[in-house]
């Protein structure tokens, strides 16, 4: 599997000069997100104030600096630090500053327990004496905001370290720049487990042969020969993807024109093991071969008790 990471967003054009403002849930990975950039040659600084940020992108330019730098700014500056960051950061895209948004996030439930885990204080505790999930409630409700204007979406709720580390330097470190100006995230999902919320193009699949019904093929996935053969050779699919695929080399072109840097397609049938899963990785492999940077999220092949 190539990676476990919920995605909407986009890299930048240009992998050489590029400023990132990290921001999102208390939590959710932002400083373990800062040192693999930091690993990858950004100059990071963490909890900046909003007022700071434009001399500081200033200095490291002025300065002869490195030319990829990254800012963590969230909630640890207080509930009334948030409108004067967004503030901010409008601003400097008023101004010209040509800079990406990176927002992390998890579920509450998972949130709560990585607190439990390293036993420090949500930033907002002091201010709201609810309790944990109260805080981390109204903590999302004060980042709705920059969560809107992200540019990237990064769900770490199933996400390890390694994992996060790999998408980060995909979409981030000196490789990652394409000739086409637009990356494409493809999560394959199951119906029954609910839609990607951040999916721009939803495409059910479920009309297609379904392997679950195989003895011989109903507990394997997707990424299985087998599973992918009897899916991807079936008339009815070939004609699916022939006509998808059609249809994706018309508007990307139309979504890259629009300033969309980043599209995010998900793939659905029933379960999300077998047959969204095949197609899904047959369509980035597809659409890899024609220049544009891929990523692929099998979100829902573990799940147990599939049904396809």
């Amino acid at each position: 599997m190539e990676e476990n990471i919920r995605i909407s967003g986009a890299a930048t054009d240009n992998a050489a000069a590029r400023i990132l403002v990290i921001t999102g849930m208390s939590g959710a990975g932002k400083s373990r997100a800062a040192m693999a950039l930091e690993d990858m040659g950004y100059f990071c600084v963490d909890n900046l104030p909003a007022s700071l940020f434009g001399k500081f992108i200033e200095a490291m330019r002025l300065s002869g600096g490195a030319a990829r730098m990254a800012i963590v700014a969230d909630i640890r500056g207080g509930a009334r630090a948030m409108p004067e960051l967004e503030a901010t950061l409008s601003q400097l895209r008023h101004d010209g500053i040509d800079f990406q948004i990176i927002f992390m996030e998890a579920s509450d439930a998972i949130l709560v327990r990585r607190y439990k885990e390293n036993r420090r204080p949500h930033p907002l505790a002091q201010e709201y004496q609810d309790g944990i999930t109260a805080c981390i409630r109204e903590e999302r409700r004060l980042l709705a905001g920059l969560r809107a204007q992200a540019d990237v979406i990064i769900d770490t709720t199933e996400t390890g370290d390694r994992k996060l580390i790999e998408q980060l330097d995909e979409l981030f470190g000196s490789a990652s720049a394409t000739s086409s100006g637009i990356t494409i995230s493809i999560t394959s999902f199951g119906f029954k487990y609910g839609l990607p919320i951040d999916a721009d193009v939803v495409m059910d699949v479920r009309f297609t042969p379904n392997p679950f019904y195989i003895p011989e093929l109903k507990e394997k996935n997707g990424l299985d020969k087998a599973v992918a053969d009897y899916v991807l050779n079936n008339e009815v699919t070939r004609e699916f993807l022939r006509r998808y695929l059609h249809l994706l080399r018309y508007l990307l072109p139309y979504y890259r024109q629009e300033g969309k840097r980043h599209i995010m397609l998900a793939i659905g049938c029933t379960g999300g093991c077998h047959r969204s899963v095949a197609i899904a990785t047959e369509i980035a492999k597809r659409i890899r071969r024609n220049g544009y940077a891929v990523t692929v999220h099998h979100r829902d092949i573990d799940r147990s008790r599939r049904k396809g």
